[in-house]
């Protein structure tokens, strides 16, 4: 009896032991931009931590799963000021972490991604929607969360065609910018069925709004811009770069909606957003920031959310594995879209739905009903498998 008391009391001790074992720790980057673009709109204006505060929710949510998994995730963020080095500072957050969710523009990203195409480390793109990223210059280390400007203006096309919105005045900014996304906006056109009745470019000439004379001035001048038009259903802005599409709305010679870069807006998500389940998502995101949820931060949340659910599935923090399996047929992801996001493997952008939004409501959400596909509704949005110029390298 004595000796089965002491045996008995000896698992006692040693059984604590066995379950503090240190964790797995898994170390997620996060590389941005330093600053944030203004908004026309003083309502509108980005907060210092846009992005990084929905990487910092997903971490959150990856520890507690991941506290059953003897699991533990971690955040570093790194910001590149003017001139810094975009491959460099890569390289220094890869060797402390295998994984790096980057918002950056083209250029960078591109570096960042060949810097660390040895060392095996994968990038998540979050913020940019240029599609050359997912086409002529696609990286085999890079994943894109974010939308492309392609799979946003196929969203809007469905919603338009679909409500017998077929003539479209296009308007477009002066910048590069907002030239391919007016690029994508005509290839949807001819895509799902419309007509660009007519083009227009609004020349960026410089000079500030925000004064006295701001509304009496722009309150002439729109109207003055979009008179004499053919006849149109919609006007479909191409402003990028923020210089007049927040203007156009009301204030177009003929009374007719406005959408693409102002009005109604493409977007991967929207503080509106409070269906299947999201506003327990925008209410824990409120607590934690006092603030709204931005696409880009839902872009972040998704990918540090798509590592964590990696890990937990292959049961190690490993980056290939990670990889392998998100690449893989039975990966996907919630995200309080209506339903599970999946991988293109040709050219590794994450399908999803793209909210419609009017600054107060989600109007609508595609893909429309209607617009059917032989593998995925998702895949009528944005540039599929056949059209695909991708070659992984």
């Amino acid at each position: 009896m004595i000796r089965w008391l002491v045996g008995a009391i000896g698992l006692c001790v040693v059984a604590p032991h066995a379950l503090a074992a240190d964790p797995v720790e898994i170390g997620i980057g996060y590389l941005g931009r330093s600053g944030v673009a203004s908004k026309l709109s003083l309502v509108e204006q980005p907060a210092g931590n846009d992005g990084i505060a929905g990487a910092r929710l997903a971490i959150e949510d990856n520890n507690t799963t991941g506290k059953f998994l003897n699991q533990h995730f971690s955040l570093e963020e790194v910001r590149l000021g003017d001139g810094d080095d975009a491959a460099e500072a890569a390289t220094a957050l890869a060797s402390r972490n295998g994984f790096i969710i980057a918002d950056l523009p083209t250029g960078a990203l591109l570096k960042a991604a060949d810097a660390l195409r040895e060392r095996g480390t994968v990038l998540f793109n979050a913020g940019s929607t240029d599609d050359l990223l997912r086409e002529e210059q696609c990286r085999a280390n890079l994943i894109h969360v974010a939308p492309t400007r392609s799979m946003l203006a196929d969203a809007l096309a469905q919603y338009l065609v679909w409500k017998q919105w077929k003539r479209w005045l296009l308007v477009v900014g002066s910048h590069e910018a907002d030239k391919a996304y007016a690029a994508a906006l005509r290839r949807a056109a001819a895509r799902f069925g419309a007509k660009i009745v007519q083009e227009r470019v609004f020349e960026d000439t410089g000079g500030a709004r925000r004064t006295d004379s701001g509304v009496t001035l722009i309150q002439r001048q729109m109207p003055v811009f979009t008179q004499a038009a053919p006849a149109y259903d919609v006007l479909v802005a191409a402003d990028e770069s923020e210089v007049f599409a927040s203007y156009l709305p009301y204030r177009t010679w003929d009374a007719r909606p406005v959408a693409g870069s102002a009005g109604l807006v493409p977007t991967s998500w929207d503080a509106a957003q409070d269906q299947w389940g999201a506003i327990q998502m925008q209410n824990r995101f409120i607590k934690l920031n006092s603030r709204r949820m931005t696409a880009l931060d839902m872009q972040a949340w998704t990918a540090a959310r798509m590592i964590g659910e990696a890990a937990t599935r292959v049961h190690s923090g490993d980056a290939k594995l990670a990889f392998d399996f998100i690449k893989g047929p039975d990966f996907s992801i919630a995200a309080f879209k209506g339903q599970r996001l999946t991988l293109r493997d040709w050219n590794l952008q994450l399908r999803q739905p793209i909210l419609l939004v009017d600054g107060r409501m989600v109007v609508s959400v595609s893909p429309q009903e209607g617009f059917l596909h032989q593998v995925s509704e998702l895949d009528t949005l944005g540039v599929d498998h056949p059209e695909t110029k991708c070659k992984l390298q």
